[in-house]
């Protein structure tokens, strides 16, 4: 297929995914939408099979993966992970329930790997999801490479609403505290303690920005080489760009600002939409119970475990179970669910903005410790045992 023909039709996907998203203030996420979209062309043929490495975009995606994760390092300050430590440990429950709840019902599944691919759908983002189509489509197991991309197409329209209610109970107890005068402000976190990126002022711009951030992407690469396999090129990119950060030579989200960021995010997401060219309609039937097991167990595990681990550490369970939830979602979920519960329990601004502060704090790090951190940690495990 021409190659310009097949990037401006992808292109056209995105925008009315977008478009769709934005108009469902993102119940129907953009995700969600291109699969259809993908899904339906793929299948009608009305998407030539080569429609995605025709763009080119497939083949760059395959590329930058490292250069997102250290990005997402980057995005990460250690100061607030410690003032949020109790949060950090819920949703590190949260996760940890998810795993725990799909292997128990593992044997409801086709098999083994369909397990470890559904974890990493229901606990993470679109890392986890390439790290498990990768080792799958290596063992030639195109439904378990599928089988998280369906997931993570509908953990936005099951999240979105199921966090919405139980963080507007959360608001709700806030402001029953602040009737009874017992809802104290927090003090603001000590703003500007940001250092400037130490990085010579030559390698601050687009070409150098990438050139320094695919050297620790090598870096990265080598050591898992040298360790076997045992340290994970993604997991040592993360925690390089969380160094980085941490010692001034990274800014704060290394990636954003430079000229090929917004390309570079696209282009990632296209990697997960491979496998749907080659899907047949009967494997994908097949998945309807695999999916239905996920969300059923995933999520229900994802709660109990975040509840137990809330109350040892003293939060409220409604709490406790958003702060759990945000690993089927992530940011900026995390951010714009805090803002519709302050605004939604109380007309009075300065009421809004206290109770806001009360909980988006701690659902945007939940949001890092399950997505960004816990997820990314244990499908790197996990997607080793697949084949």
């Amino acid at each position: 297929m021409n190659s310009v023909l097949a990037f401006t039709i992808i292109m056209l996907v995105w925008t009315v995914s977008d478009f769709i998203s934005k108009k469902t203030k993102s119940l129907l996420s953009s995700l969600l939408i291109a699969s259809v979209i993908f899904l339906i062309g793929f299948k009608t043929n009305l998407f030539p099979k080569d429609l995605l490495p025709s763009s080119s975009l497939l083949s760059l995606g395959t590329t930058i993966v490292g250069f997102i994760i250290v990005h997402l390092g980057t995005s990460i300050s250690l100061k607030e992970f410690k003032q949020q430590w109790k949060t950090f440990l819920v949703g590190f429950g949260a996760t940890i329930g998810i795993v725990v709840s799909l292997l128990l019902v593992g044997p409801l599944f086709e098999s083994q790997n369909h397990v470890y691919a559904a974890i990493g759908g229901i606990s993470g983002g679109t890392i986890s999801i390439i790290m498990v189509q990768e080792a799958a489509l290596a063992a030639g197991l195109v439904t378990v490479a599928v089988l998280p991309v369906l997931i993570s197409a509908f953990q936005g329209l099951i999240g979105f609403p199921l966090t919405s209610i139980i963080l507007r109970k959360e608001a709700n107890r806030l402001h029953g505290e602040y009737v009874k005068g017992n809802l104290k402000p927090i003090s603001k976190s000590e703003q500007g303690d940001e250092k400037q990126s130490r990085m010579p002022e030559m390698f601050q711009t687009t070409a150098g920005t990438l050139f320094v951030t695919g050297v620790v992407v090598l870096i990265a690469t080598g050591i898992d080489y040298l360790s076997n396999g045992l340290l994970n090129t993604f997991i040592v990119c993360l925690i390089l760009g969380i160094f980085l950060r941490e010692v001034g030579f990274f800014k704060p989200n290394i990636l954003n600002g430079i000229d090929a960021y917004g390309l570079m995010m696209l282009a990632l997401l296209i990697i997960i939409f491979g496998p749907l060219a080659t899907v047949s309609v009967d494997q994908l039937i097949e998945l309807i119970v695999p999916i239905t097991f996920s969300f059923l167990a995933g999520v229900i595990g994802n709660m109990v475990f975040a509840i137990v681990t809330g109350k040892l550490l003293g939060y409220s369970v409604p709490m406790s179970i958003a702060i759990g939830l945000t690993s089927l979602y992530g940011f900026p979920g995390t951010m714009i669910l805090s803002q519709e519960a302050a605004k939604n329990v109380s007309p009075i601004l300065e009421e809004q903005q206290l109770i806001e502060a009360h909980i988006m704090p701690k659902m945007v790090i939940a949001g890092f410790s399950t997505v960004t951190i816990t997820s990314v940690f244990i499908t790197s495990i996990l997607s080793g045992m697949i084949g």
